[in-house]
C-alpha cells in the first residue's frame, strides 16, 4: 500500500486548519473584531461627550469673566474721566449672583419726563411691586438714560433728583445724543450684561406700549436657544439722500443705489440672549456703528450664529391690539409706525394701556 509522505502529511492538515479557520471567522462573521471596534466606538464618542461637557463649562465661565472684566473696565474709564459712578455700575458680588429672566432697558432722553410719567402710570410697576417683580419673577426694568455734554449740570441733576423719587434709572457713561444712539445700545447691553446675569436683554423706546407678562412668557418659550435675536424683521430701503428721515451716510457699503438693508429687527423694541449681549460687550469697541441703531445691532450678528425671531406681537398697532387682546392674543407690544412710537403717547398712553393691557395680575399667573 502506498504510504504519503510525513511532510506533505503535515502540509496538508495546515492547510486544512487554515481553511478551518477561515470557515469560522466567515460564519461568525468577523464576531471578535466587530465587538472590539463596537467597544472602541462607545468608549471615543463617550470621550467625546465628556470632552464637549468641559468646553461648554469652561466656554460658560470665560464668558463671564469678560463680563466682570468689562464692568471693571467701565468703572476704571468713570474714575479716570472724572464722571460720578451710579450705585448700579458699581461692581456686584459675584459670589451667589442671582438668575433674571430679562432686563428690560426703557430707552429715554433728558426732555421725555412726561414719556416716563406715562410709562409709569400704565405698564411699568413702581415702587415695592417693582421690587417684588425683580425678586420673584427675575424680571429688571430701567429707563435707560446717560449724561448731558456738560458733566454735572442742570440736565444731570434732573436726573438725578427723579432718581431719588422713583429708583428706576439705569444711568450710563455714555452723552446722550440722537446720532449717538448706536453707541447708547452698545453701552447699555454692555452695562446691563455686568450688572445682572439674565436670560434676555431687552431694549424699548418710551412712547411704546409693553405687556410685561406678555413678553416674559414670549422670551421664556426661546430659552434653550444661546443666541437668539428677537423683534419685528424688516429689510428697508438705504437712504442715500441727504436731508431725509434715516438717511445713510455710508450707503456705499450696501450696494446700488436702491438696495435694501439686511434683516434686522426694528428698532422700538428687541431682545437679545445673553451670549449676543456678552459678545456686544466684549467686542464693543470694534464693532461699527451705523446712523440707525437697529441697523446697527442687526449688523454686529452678521457672520454669527444668530437665529432671527421674526415675532409680530412686537409690533401691533394701536388699533388692532384691542381686538387681539379681545381674541385671546394679547400683544407683546404696541405703537403706531406712522410715528415710529404711539403718536401723542403722553396723552394717549392710558387709553393704549386700558384697551390693550393684559390685565393687572397678569404679571403674577403668567411671567
Amino acid at each position: 500500500m502506498w504510504t504519503v509522505p510525513e511532510a506533505e502529511d503535515k502540509t496538508i492538515s495546515r492547510a486544512m486548519g487554515v481553511k478551518d479557520e477561515r470557515l469560522k471567522l466567515i460564519s461568525e462573521g468577523c464576531d471578535p473584531i466587530r465587538k472590539d471596534v463596537k467597544h472602541e466606538s462607545k468608549d471615543i464618542l463617550s470621550e467625546v461627550s465628556r470632552t464637549h461637557n468641559a468646553i461648554q463649562t469652561l466656554d460658560k465661565t470665560i464668558s463671564n469673566l469678560e463680563m466682570e472684566l468689562a464692568a471693571t473696565r467701565a468703572v476704571q474709564e468713570s474714575i479716570i474721566n472724572g464722571s460720578p459712578i451710579s450705585d448700579e455700575l458699581k461692581i456686584p458680588e459675584t459670589n451667589g449672583k442671582r438668575k433674571y429672566l430679562m432686563v428690560v432697558g426703557i430707552n429715554t432722553a433728558f426732555s421725555s419726563r412726561k414719556r416716563r410719567d406715562s410709562v409709569r402710570a400704565t405698564w411699568m410697576p413702581q415702587g415695592e411691586e417693582r421690587k417684588k417683580l425683580e425678586e420673584e419673577k427675575g424680571i429688571v426694568m430701567r429707563f435707560v438714560i446717560g449724561h448731558s455734554a456738560t458733566s454735572g449740570g442742570i440736565l444731570d441733576r434732573a436726573i438725578e433728583a427723579e432718581d431719588r423719587k422713583h429708583g428706576d434709572f439705569l444711568r450710563l457713561e455714555h452723552v446722550e445724543g440722537y446720532l449717538e444712539l448706536s453707541a447708547k445700545t452698545k453701552t447699555y447691553f454692555a452695562t446691563a450684561a455686568a450688572l445682572w446675569d439674565a436670560d434676555f436683554y431687552v431694549k424699548v423706546d418710551d412712547d411704546v406700549h409693553v405687556n410685561i407678562a406678555t413678553l416674559g412668557a414670549t422670551l421664556a418659550r426661546h430659552r434653550t436657544n444661546p443666541r437668539v435675536y428677537i423683534g419685528c424683521m424688516k429689510s428697508g430701503p438705504v437712504l442715500a439722500q441727504k436731508g431725509v428721515r434715516y438717511h445713510e451716510p455710508e450707503h456705499w457699503k450696501f450696494g446700488e443705489e436702491g438696495n435694501k438693508y439686511f434683516r434686522h429687527a426694528t428698532g422700538q423694541l428687541y431682545a437679545i440672549s445673553k451670549d449676543l449681549a456678552s459678545y456686544i460687550s466684549i467686542n464693543q469697541h470694534v464693532l461699527h456703528k451705523y446712523a440707525n441703531e437697529d441697523v446697527s445691532l442687526g449688523s454686529w450678528f452678521i457672520g454669527l450664529d444668530v437665529e432671527h425671531i421674526d415675532d409680530r406681537s412686537l409690533c401691533c398697532g394701536t388699533t388692532d391690539c384691542e381686538w387681539k387682546a379681545q381674541a385671546g392674543n394679547v400683544c407683546v407690544a404696541s405703537f403706531d409706525w406712522t410715528c415710529s412710537g404711539i403718536c401723542k403717547s403722553v396723552d394717549r398712553m392710558k387709553d393704549v394701556h386700558r384697551r390693550c393691557g393684559e390685565g393687572k395680575n397678569a404679571l403674577w399667573t403668567e411671567a
